[in-house]
């Protein structure tokens, strides 16, 4: 595989732009994002790469299709094309904080410089924010997950205005707001 600096990555002489898609696609930790590329006619048949770091001539090429339209999936990530819309989608599940990083959308081609678009890809915490009145100030604040309210399993709390970590989640309590991140 033939790699070109990033200047040049998506020009072809006596042609426009191969393939484009999204400069930046941001996801949620422990979520799943979506990117997809759009590539010019006359490449359908070609195979297409999903690849991570900040340099393309040396990024690590994480899922290739095999140059037809079945989706291949290796470990978190899958490659689809849909060869009949010129557009190969990539999703990325179970995100997790350190998925953060610069990603590249390829084609690979026989013999030739391989072609490509960086799309930046952020991965932040999920974060909620809880807002009470003056009268609450002093009880307890909790954030639990489960199905219901009854049975669910406390993640965080705290009492009064007290801050608390537990179970990777974080109450600040200011302004009569208490935000919980949670977080692997």
């Amino acid at each position: 595989m033939w790699l070109l600096s990033p200047l040049l990555l998506l020009i072809v002489p006596g042609s426009s732009y191969v393939i484009t898609g999204p400069e930046e696609v941001s996801g949620l930790e422990r979520g799943s994002l979506t990117v997809q590329c759009h590539y010019d006619p006359g490449w359908e048949n070609y195979r297409k790469w999903w690849c991570r770091g900040a340099e393309w001539s040396n990024c690590e090429i994480l899922v290739t299709t095999a140059g037809t339209e079945w989706e291949v999936k290796k470990d978190r990530v899958s490659i689809r094309d849909d060869q009949r819309s010129r557009v190969f989608t990539v999703t990325m599940e179970k995100l997790r904080r350190n998925d953060t990083d610069v990603y590249w959308c390829g084609i690979e081609r026989n013999g030739a410089a391989d072609l490509g678009i960086q799309v930046k890809v952020p991965v932040e915490p999920v974060v909620a924010r809880c807002h009470y009145g003056p009268r609450w100030e002093a009880y307890m604040k909790q954030w639990c997950g489960g199905a219901d309210g009854s049975s669910c399993t406390i993640l965080v709390q705290t009492t009064g205005s007290k801050q608390a970590k537990e179970n990777r989640a974080y109450i600040d309590q200011e302004k009569r707001t208490f935000t919980v991140t949670l977080r692997n």
